[in-house]
């Protein structure tokens, strides 16, 4: 049973995506690199906000699990969308992650490794798309 259900709806990469409570409201467009005129967010830099926002929120969690200061930390997500050689396209990820330099490079990487495990995005991910982890 979820404890919280997000709700949007879209008529596509054309058109704009508003979640059910009114709190989102996008225009959509498809990216000049895919032919459109780029003049509106994309669900892949949608994608990426959100997984750079849920694995920074994890790396707190985790973080005070381990009893590390993160609170300076951030995490940018590079979404890829490239062609998958069937007429689809897949996704990768990347997640540069910036720790502060009190942290240890080794406890750094545990850290990033437990967040991994534990953040939403990271388990839909995992097995789906190639996700790369950096730590900067």
């Amino acid at each position: 049973m979820s404890i919280y259900t997000a709700i949007a709806t879209s008529a596509g990469r054309d058109a704009r995506a508003v979640s059910s409570d009114g709190k989102l409201d996008v225009k959509l467009a498809l990216q000049k690199e895919l032919g459109g005129d780029g003049e509106g967010t994309n669900p892949e830099q949608l994608f990426a906000a959100g997984y750079a926002a849920c694995f920074a929120s994890a790396m707190r969690l985790v973080g005070a699990q381990q009893k590390l200061d993160v609170s300076d930390a951030s995490v940018t997500a590079e979404i890829g969308l490239s062609p998958n050689g069937k007429g689809g396209f897949q996704l990768e990820a990347t997640l540069r992650v910036e720790l502060p330099d009190s942290i240890a490079l080794e406890a750094a990487r545990e850290l990033v490794e437990a967040t991994h495990q534990v953040c939403p995005y990271s388990n839909a991910t995992r097995g789906n798309i190639p996700v790369n982890l950096v730590i900067e």
